[in-house]
């Protein structure tokens, strides 16, 4: 997310230091998996519309940030198929479908979720796991974690007005005065928009005043990336919590564990072992590819678990951009473009729901 406000900070044209603790892009949006999920179509919200709305706007953005730098963001709108194992699910995925047919709709571009009685590619999945037939979502798609991520550093390295520091934590924010050490250097800022993932959280906390419960917390997830001769124009899988994700190159990605409690955030385990073999259960031209990285990372979950965005009441300087959790890579760039927005007091072409709200957030941690 931070990268991504940088990039309207460019665009902007607003004088922006664009610092990270580590290497730019090396926290939990350096993994593996970059599923692109949409909600489910019944029960239509604004939040459903808001995820609707970015994830089709992501392919124009990734197209022009491509085209600027070069470098693919390895981006495919692919699909997702969905086995269904009982009848009664494939009854209620034909009720989805009609409510597909009403909300995917935009600009007279129409996708859909078709119930299909077997899967369009033979073995992906394995007919055995949709007894009752599968759903096909023509929303869904992929995007390369690691090659997007190095396209906004492509763009941001040559920016005129944004300036990178690596390797230089935040300490000493004083929202109120508006300064901060940034890699021991003082820093005065007029806007401060936070996008350190987990660690926002206590540090939106420090400078809350009132009893709370905890702002958020990371969840650590587990994935693995295998290579195996495939297509990577082929569906995502999911099934039960498990993603199988093709990849250029004959790569597919394997996640993700979920996991609130963990002794060290960087390894891996025989969790991830249960997700590899249940992915070459269910797609069995997977069984004998090698496993050629394995990855696991904190993810920032707020206490709502939608993303968490906007200014803090109580600190105007002090804007927060954290919490994506699972939806990140696929409503980022419309969330940062926002928290942009408040920084530079400008209007917005959209507007985020109010479940995003840091205030809310704030209401919901203080009950």
């Amino acid at each position: 997310m931070g990268l991504w406000a940088a990039v309207h900070a460019e665009r902007f044209g607003m004088n922006t230091i664009l610092a990270d603790a580590g290497g730019l892009g090396s926290g939990a949006s350096g993994g593996l998996l970059g599923a692109l999920m949409p909600h489910m179509p019944d029960r239509w919200s604004e939040k459903k519309q808001f995820q609707f709305d970015a994830l089709v706007s992501l392919e124009t953005e990734i197209a022009a940030l491509e085209a600027e730098t070069g470098v693919s963001a390895g981006y495919n709108r692919s699909g997702r198929l969905i086995p269904l194992p009982k009848p009664h699910l494939n009854r209620i995925a034909r009720d989805h479908s009609e409510d597909a047919e009403r909300h995917w709709r935009t600009g007279g571009r129409s996708f859909h979720w078709h119930v299909i009685d077997r899967s369009p590619v033979d073995g992906w999945p394995d007919a055995s796991a949709g007894e009752s037939g599968f759903v096909h979502d023509t929303l869904a798609g992929r995007v390369a974690p690691r090659s997007l991520i190095s396209a906004i550093i492509a763009l941001l390295r040559r920016a005129r007005h944004v300036r990178i520091m690596e390797h230089a934590a935040a300490t000493a924010l004083d929202p109120d005065r508006g300064t901060a050490q940034i890699g021991g250097e003082p820093i005065v800022f007029g806007r401060c928009i936070l996008a350190a993932g987990h660690q926002s959280f206590p540090m939106l906390q420090a400078v809350t005043p009132g009893p709370m419960k905890p702002l958020g917390q990371p969840v650590k997830g587990q994935a693995a990336l295998v290579k195996a001769d495939i297509d990577p124009a082929l569906p995502t899988i999911f099934f039960d919590g498990l993603y199988v994700v093709a990849h250029e190159g004959g790569y597919a990605a394997i996640g993700s564990t979920s996991e609130n409690r963990f002794d060290d955030p960087g390894s891996t385990d025989a969790q991830l072992d249960t997700l590899i073999e249940a992915a070459r259960a269910i797609a069995p031209i997977l069984r004998d590819a090698p496993v050629v990285e394995r990855w696991a990372g904190l993810r920032p979950k707020a206490i709502d678990r939608d993303p968490m965005v906007g200014r803090h009441p109580d600190h105007p300087r002090l804007i927060a951009l954290t919490g994506g959790f699972k939806v990140s890579f696929g409503l980022a760039h419309r969330l940062a473009e926002a928290a942009m927005c408040i920084a530079g007091d400008a209007d917005c072409r959209f507007s985020l729901p109010d479940s995003f709200a840091f205030s809310s957030h704030i209401a919901v941690a203080s009950r």
